[in-house]
């Protein structure tokens, strides 16, 4: 098989000249593409993670710009959209609307499943406890989608990309609960009191009050509400809570599904991907928080397959260890072939190898310097 291109704008510099910078690259990356092919006369769903609550690690406004005034350019109809639910309160008022708007980006930005999370299309699948994927409404009906990741590690999935934008962002809440309770192995989250001080930082966390301390001071979780996404896992300082069954790669599986089913809606040369290596944390933006860097900072990648991409974001992270204060205190590496696998336990290729099985992608890629 053919090896798949994969664009690549580096951080690195020559000279102190604006040329040579990343937002230069990142335009002359994008302008490199005959992207009038892909969107003229389209309407393109630009999929980002916005971020939520504390965090600042999110895809600068900058690059954003610089993507949407290159779509309209080609002539192209172009949104943003992400999950924006009204029950999802943040820190002090700060929403995503304050650190991105319309205003300031020259696109509209829409809730991916409608305001209320209720406008979707349903797809049915046949995978253990995952029998529904519902495919948010504004992605299903765009002719054109540029998925705009922010690549950094990730508790359940070891890293979130192009993959995880696509499979936990382009569908409604109750898929993304389906999906995480894979990882759970249908055994839940396990308690110990033994442990447990009642300090209530895991209940202060939950974003979706999904967990309680009952009449007797015992933990509770809602099957109904949990996402498992391990936050109040992460969160508890004395190791209270913990999940009976690490199923990762049954997680895995579920992303690679989700994924498939968005991508079914388009046809496979309307669909770009686009990867930010920067600011590369511990943590997904889904957490609202953000922390130091992992490793320096890389570039932005660009590719028409999600497989090729995601495979070479992973290769150009080749540090054995991490930067100063990017983990918390007293969190150790464990052993492993790649640096998030030693971060977080499990192997992100997996996530790649699942989506390349299901024929969505190239894993051999070769790639093309943006100078």
């Amino acid at each position: 098989m053919k090896k798949s291109i994969v664009k690549f704008a580096s951080v690195e510099f020559d000279k102190i000249d604006p040329s040579v910078t990343l937002p230069a690259k990142f335009d002359r990356l994008l302008k490199s593409y005959n992207l009038r092919n892909l969107v003229d006369g389209k309407i393109v769903a630009l999929k980002m993670h916005l971020g939520r609550e504390l965090g600042y690690t999110t895809i600068h406004p900058l690059f954003v710009k610089i993507l949407i005034k290159n779509i309209k350019e080609a002539g192209g109809e172009v949104f943003i959209t992400d999950l924006l639910l009204p029950h999802l309160k943040d820190f002090g008022g700060i929403t995503a609307r304050d650190r991105y708007s319309e205003e300031m980006l020259g696109a509209p930005i829409y809730p991916v499943a409608g305001v209320y999370d209720k406008y979707y299309y349903s797809k049915k699948v046949n995978f253990k406890s995952l029998k529904e994927i519902q495919v948010a409404g504004h992605i299903h009906d765009a002719e054109v989608m540029i998925d705009f990741s922010h690549f950094k590690g990730h508790g359940v999935s070891s890293y979130g990309g192009a993959i995880k934008n696509i499979a936990m962002g382009c569908v409604t809440s109750k898929t993304r609960q389906s999906i995480h309770a894979l990882h759970s192995g249908g055994s839940g989250i396990v308690w110990d009191g033994n442990l447990c001080d009642h300090c209530n930082k895991c209940i202060e966390e939950c974003r979706y009050k999904a967990n309680s301390f009952d009449d007797e001071n015992k933990y509770t979780v809602s099957v109904h509400d949990c996402t498992y996404c391990q936050h109040c896992i992460e969160i508890c300082p004395n190791n209270a809570l913990s999940l009976e069954s690490k199923n990762y790669l049954d997680f895995q599986e579920g992303l690679a599904i989700a994924t498939e089913e968005v991508l079914k809606t388009f046809l496979f040369e309307k669909v770009f991907y686009i990867n930010v290596l920067m600011n590369i944390t511990l943590m997904c933006d889904c957490w609202g928080m953000s922390t130091p860097s992992l490793v320096p900072d890389i570039g932005i990648l660009s590719s028409y397959d999600i497989v090729a991409i995601e495979k070479a974001s992973l290769d150009m992270i080749k540090s054995d260890t991490v930067l100063p204060n990017s983990l918390p205190m007293g969190k150790i590496l464990v052993k492993g072939n790649h640096l998030f696998e030693k971060v977080w336990g499990k192997d992100p290729y997996k996530q790649i190898e699942a989506v390349a099985k299901k024929g969505l992608g190239n894993i051999e890629y070769e790639i093309e310097e943006i100078v």
